[in-house]
């Protein structure tokens, strides 16, 4: 089709369905159409089932981002980020957002999915009373996590659970409020409840049943929850999570026809004959559905009816239910209530923790409920599914797949058995021929490929597993789970290799190391030039020159992106410490460039937020005459270096701190290190600068300093290791300059010290840097001298003129001009 006979197709809703649908979409038919997304939420398409990875620091937000920017370029689509559509003109097929862009469609789908439900008890408007939907939704929690105080989960379903266990984990003393006697009442019979409460509250979570709310207590903010029966549980957050219902009043306004959700037949097509919807707004044959799977399902029905295939139609089928909290397994699918004729086959194992129960009706199998072990929940659905006739399986049925004929298979024999039809992975929808026609036509051969490809354990990650044996079963010998992941598709090499020849193949550019290791592509990507820039700035640090093109563009502008396009500036100041004369330049800069927020960060600095990137070096200049340089808050690199005020002041400390981590932070700022390194000293053991959760700490004590690495304290939470006690700040100095080096040195790019020594293995780390002297000096003196070529501020360059297109202002072009 030529370019001017595109249709055009707009999309309200930028969430997991809508982009399965378009990936379906541009399958089935290439080239068909213009495509238009306007998204609500200021950001890319993201997996939504791995929030409660994200809230619990089990996975970051940048691991779970289904579409990058990239991909909608590579597809031609317009997204409009942050644009919430207020109004839809039937009648004159057009779509407006809350920011007055108004866009035409030829075909609209509605995918506004759904909003989650508020209890109305007094009190469920005060600040600190948030609902669990979405990113900003973790990211509120996560800000108040970093209290360490109390937090209540109203509801016992799936996802107040996963709250519970997330904000439990980021250090909050947590209790979970349930209405009803067990938990997840809806998807668990009370048995395996009962189970899923205790194992609950081993963790530490407090479990209140039968706990009905009555009001929020608090006169600005949270302090507390009073029940129906008088009790009062305090709490600093209260965090919603009892259900959701359709977004369907956009429609409804647009006099769509509207049930509980927007009414949709089995092509997903509502009363307008031009309009679509699909997801968690859509309502078909009577139910709403808030699982992937089916949503997933109504996104491949409306991809073949867009591309002009109308033969697909939507049918009911039952979902399996998984909790997504590490250590807790549980499956369930069906109806397993009690009823006339049903029977059921139950096993349980005490000692083991397992439970399961099988319903029956006429031989078949109409409900599962699995706790502790959950590997027979695929095989189970499947017969479920097929409806088909277990009687002559019925004495072995409640052992599994592998027990079929009386004793235990192996478990590849139980795999190979299952047909192709035979679906694997819930989330996506994925069946085993599938899987195996992929790996098969696309050769894959890696776990990453095969998510890549279909799909498949790429979501919640419970079937990798089942995934893996069946590329086991595929590939046979060849499949090696343990082999090397690439860096990037440029290339067949890993991070590891590509250091390792980068040295001994002496490549010193991102041309030679792309030519001389065969890279696939002219070019390389987002992942591996990063890379490849860092690798070479640590090998070749007087002979390389950093490449600004293969820097990420907080790296390349020097001060951090906001969500408004605005950008944030932290100027350094040395171990937390200033003085009247450099506040005051702060302040004059804050005055003279309307900067709307100036905040007090974390790491004992000051963040100008709200700055015009254009303004960048007008600001750095002014800042710069006082005396400032960058602080690198953007950088992977030394960002800070915090301390607490030590003997100078504090009636307990023990030695200098204060002095120390200026000392440290004078000598080591500038350096790129594979990800952001962040540090601090603590005067006494009650550590008052929180060492012992950065990537490198010191504890002062009476004999000397006490040197911690390996802590972290963002999505992830954990404590330092120990590296060794030295007994003079020199000793201090060098051991830990030489453990940043080994770090530059081995690590992978984007790899957090914690991440690196867990790798490698502590003890390994300490024999090389408390235990050889000589390689420790070694170390030293390499990072002193890229040091040499490191220590230059990147603010005065900018202000000299470098990168000066970087900070020039987009031009405004007339229509005439445009036309011209």
């Amino acid at each position: 089709m030529t370019e001017t006979a595109l249709e055009k197709l707009v999309v309200v809703g930028n969430g997991m369905a809508p982009g399965r649908m378009l990936e379906e979409l541009f399958e089935k038919a290439p080239g068909r159409y213009a495509v238009t997304i306007f998204n609500a939420e200021p950001r890319v398409n993201y997996d939504r089932i791995m929030l409660s990875p994200v809230l619990s620091g089990e996975k970051d937000y940048e691991e779970i981002i289904i579409h990058g920017d990239g991909w909608y370029i590579k597809h031609g689509i317009t997204l409009y980020k942050g644009h919430k559509i207020v109004a839809i003109d039937r009648e004159a097929k057009t779509v407006t957002s809350d920011h007055g862009v108004t866009e035409s469609y030829d075909k609209l789908v509605i995918a506004t999915g759904s909003v989650p439900f508020i209890i109305p008890v007094p009190g469920k408007d005060l600040r600190g009373v948030i609902t669990y939907r979405d990113l900003d939704d973790v990211q509120a929690m996560l800000l108040a996590a970093q209290s360490r105080e109390k937090a209540v989960v109203i509801g016992g379903g799936l996802l107040g659970l996963e709250a519970a266990a997330g904000l439990q984990a980021r250090g909050m003393d947590v209790t979970v409020l349930h209405v009803m006697p067990t938990l997840m009442e809806r998807q668990l019979d009370p048995a395996a409840g009962y189970l899923l409460q205790k194992a609950v509250e081993e963790r530490g979570i407090k479990v209140l049943t039968k706990a009905n709310t009555k009001r929020i207590v608090g006169e600005e903010k949270v302090e507390g929850i009073e029940l129906e029966d008088g009790r009062i549980i305090p709490a600093t957050l209260v965090v919603m999570a009892v259900g959701i219902r359709p977004n369907a009043g956009l429609a409804k306004e647009a006099g769509l026809a509207v049930n509980r959700g927007i009414v949709v037949d089995a092509g997903m097509q509502t009363s307008d004959g031009n309009i679509m919807a699909l997801g968690e707004c859509a309502e078909v044959g009577g139910m709403v559905y808030g699982l992937v799977a089916p949503l997933y399902e109504m996104a491949r029905i409306a991809a073949s009816h867009l591309a002009g295939d109308r033969r697909a139609a939507f049918a009911h089928s039952d979902t399996p239910t998984k909790l997504k909290v590490t250590g807790i397994n549980l499956y369930s699918v069906g109806d397993f209530a009690d009823g006339d004729g049903r029977e059921e086959i139950v096993l349980r194992d005490a000692t083991a923790g397992i439970y399961k129960r099988l319903v029956l009706k006429e031989n078949r199998i109409v409900g599962a409920v699995l706790y502790g072990d959950t590997g027979d929940g695929a095989w189970f659905n499947d017969l479920l599914n097929r409806g088909t006739d277990i009687c002559e399986m019925r004495d072995t049925l409640i052992f599994g797949q592998a027990y079929q004929g009386g004793s235990p298979l192996d478990p590849m024999a139980a795999v190979a058995a299952l047909p192709d039809d035979a679906e694997i992975c819930g989330c996506n929808g994925v069946c085993k021929g599938r899987i195996v026609g992929a790996i098969t036509s696309k050769g894959l051969t890696s776990l990453d490929d095969v998510r890549a490809h279909t799909k498949a354990s790429a979501s919640c990650g419970s079937c990798t597993g089942l995934v893996e044996q069946i590329m086991s079963l595929t590939l046979g010998d060849s499949y090696n789970p343990a082999a090397v992941q690439p860096m990037c598709n440029c290339t067949d090499l890993g991070h590891d290799d590509v250091r390792r020849l980068i040295k001994a193949k002496k490549l010193k550019t991102i041309p030679a190391v792309m030519q001389e290791l065969e890279w696939k592509t002219s070019c390389g990507c987002a992942k591996c030039r990063p890379a490849l820039n860092y690798y070479l700035v640590c090998d070749w640090p007087d002979e390389y020159a950093d490449d600004y093109q293969s820097r990420f563009i907080n790296e390349r502008v020097h001060a951090n992106i906001q969500k408004d396009g605005t950008y944030s500036v932290v100027p350094r100041m040395w171990g937390g410490v200033t003085n009247s004369r450099e506040l005051r330049a702060i302040a004059d800069v804050a005055d003279k460039f309307n900067v709307p927020l100036v905040k007090v960060t974390g790491g004992q600095r000051i963040d100008l937020l709200g700055i015009e990137k254009e303004d960048l070096p007008a600001v750095w200049a002014d800042l710069n005459k006082a005396g400032f340089v960058s602080g690198q808050a953007y950088a992977k690199g030394l960002r800070t270096v915090k301390t607490c005020v030590g003997s100078d002041w504090c009636r307990f400390g023990t030695q200098n701190s204060t002095g120390l981590g200026i000392r440290i932070e004078k000598f080591m700022w500038g350096s790129w290190t594979p990800a952001k390194l962040k540090m601090a000293v603590s005067g006494c053991p009650r550590n008052c600068a929180e060492a012992t959760c950065k990537d490198i700490g010191v504890i002062c004590v009476d004999s000397g300093y006490e040197i911690h690495f390996a802590g972290a304290a963002g999505l992830d939470i954990k404590g330092t290791e120990v590296l060794g006690l030295v007994k003079t700040e020199d000793e201090a100095l060098e051991h830990i300059v030489a453990l940043t080096q080994m770090y530059r040195e081995q690590a992978r790019y984007l790899e957090r010290i914690y991440k690196w020594a867990k790798r490698v293995g502590l003890d390994e780390i300490r024999r090389q840097i408390m235990g050889d002297a000589e390689k420790r000096k070694a170390y030293f003196d390499r990072f002193v001298f890229s040091q040499k070529f490191a220590q230059v501020d990147p603010w005065s360059e900018r202000v000299s003129g470098k990168d000066k297109h970087e900070f020039r202002p987009m031009a405004s072009v007339g229509f005439n001009q445009a036309a011209e």
